[in-house]
Order: C-alpha cells, then structure tokens, then sequence
C-alpha cells in the first residue's frame, strides 16, 4: 500500500499545483470584489459595495444577465438541433460525398472566426437580425457547429447498431428512432455539445462587440468590460472583479453538476467496441 501511495503522490502533487494554477485567479478576485480597496465602492470594511456598482451599471445586472442568459440558451438549442441532426446524418446513413461534406464541416475550424465576423454583420444587416440577440445566438451557434457534429456523429457511431436497427424492425422510422432510442443513448455527448456551447456564448467578448450597438442589448462581458472605464477612464477594479465573479459563477456552477456526464461524453468514442 505505501508502495502504491509513492507512486501516486508526484501525480496527486501535479493535479493539486494545476488546481491551484487555474482556481487562484478566481478565488483572488472572488476575495478582491468584497474587500476594501481604494477607488473603489467597497472603501471601508468588507462588504458588497462593488456588486451594488455593477448592480446599479447603466440597464443594470439584471437586464445584462438576461441578456446573457437568452443568448446562451438559444445558442444552445440552435447547436444541439443542428448538431445533433448532423451528427445522426454522418453516423447513420451512407450517402455520396460524406466524408468529403464531412471534413468540409471540420474544415471550418480552421478559418478564425474573427476574420468572419464583418461578412456576417452585413449578412446579419440584410436579415434584419443585426443588433438582435437571436442574430447574435445565431452566429455564435454556427461558430460551435463542427465541433458539435464532431461530437455527435462520434457518439452516435458508439452507439451499437442493433440498437437503431431493432427500433427499424420495431416500426419505428428513422426521426423516430432517433427521438425515442438513440437520443437517451447519447445523453452524455449532448450534455457535451451543450456544455461547450454554453460557455463559449456565455463568455464570448469579440462577437457581441461587433454586432450588438445598443447598450441595453449587450451581454455581461460586454457590459463589465464597459464598467472598467466608465469614469474618465478610470478603471474600477473592484466593480470588475465583481463582474468576474458574477460571470464565473454560473459556469463552475454548471461544470460541477455536468462533469460526470462531460468525460463520458468525450470518452465515449474512445470506448467504442
């Protein structure tokens, strides 16, 4: 058993110095945002002064998280319909050309998506879905596309096809196969997809930047970016490091209630056979 504890302690002392790597940040400014500091609204003991600020911003937190929250959703939904039909269309059929539509699919990883932000804005502008948050949902969705039917194709293909065939044979076509057999069978992979999607809009900065002009309509990364130099240019870190905060919750929140199901969904191609 010592033998055992020897060996694993480098690995235990590696995960525990990585751990703190990424989580100091976090807790230094969950820390900061509720202490005194200079400059700021929080001036004299601890307390929730700079939450105060960034509740009282311009449309306030409220509007800002609403803002955030509908655009994730929606960016959520759009990458799972989409993903989730594309993914059962590689996985399933067998069709003239998929492989190459395929890696065209992934090959739009390749180009950075910054660079396609201004054809999209006057794409977006023609649509009447410029300035809009189902426009910016949209456009943050096809961003999350070839990962998302990358996963789902690959958890459909782990997915045995006896499965598939016996709800044939049973009367069931193939949207109704997919709804009642094959999606609880790729829980995890969709649970993946959507994960991923959520915290790309969720945290997104450069898109909404770009398409969004009304300060009412942005979402909270903009909307705390804003914050930080909102007098005179002078930056209210206090106020900021609160709006970090406020933005990080909801993300470890969901990691933590999600993660199980998050490695199964990467580990299932791996399984497969």
């Amino acid at each position: 058993m010592s033998r055992n504890l020897l060996l694993r302690t480098p690995q235990h002392v590696l995960t525990g110095a990585l751990a703190i790597v990424f989580l100091f940040p976090l807790a230094w400014a969950s820390v900061a945002s509720v202490s005194p500091q200079a400059g700021t609204a929080q001036t004299d003991g601890w307390g929730l002064g700079n939450y105060q600020t960034l509740a009282d911003y311009q449309a306030g937190i409220g509007q800002y998280l609403f803002n955030s929250t509908l655009v994730s959703t929606l960016t959520v939904l759009f990458t799972l319909t989409v993903s989730v039909l594309g993914g059962y269309a590689f996985a399933m059929f067998r069709f003239p050309g998929r492989n190459v539509l395929f890696l065209l699919t992934l090959a739009i990883l390749m180009v950075p998506y910054a660079t396609l932000l201004i054809p999209l804005y006057v794409l977006l502008n023609e649509l009447g879905l410029q300035n809009s948050l189902i426009g910016l949902a949209l456009v943050l969705a096809m961003f999350q596309l070839p990962f998302g039917t990358l996963m789902m194709r690959v958890s459909f293909e782990a997915v045995p096809t006896e499965l598939r065939e016996a709800a044939l044979i049973d009367g069931c076509g193939s949207v109704r196969a997919l709804r009642l057999v094959l999606l609880p069978a790729v829980k995890p992979g969709l649970i993946t997809v959507g994960l991923f999607a959520f915290l790309a809009a969720w945290n997104d900065f450069i898109t909404p930047l770009v398409l969004i002009s009304d300060s009412d309509k942005v979402p909270l990364p903009l909307a705390v970016a804003n914050l930080r130099g909102q007098v005179m240019g002078i930056v209210d870190y206090g106020a900021t490091e609160a709006g970090v905060v406020v933005l990080a919750l909801p993300c470890v929140l969901l990691f933590l209630a999600l993660q199980r199901h998050y490695v199964r969904g990467f580990m299932s191609g791996a399984l497969k056979g």
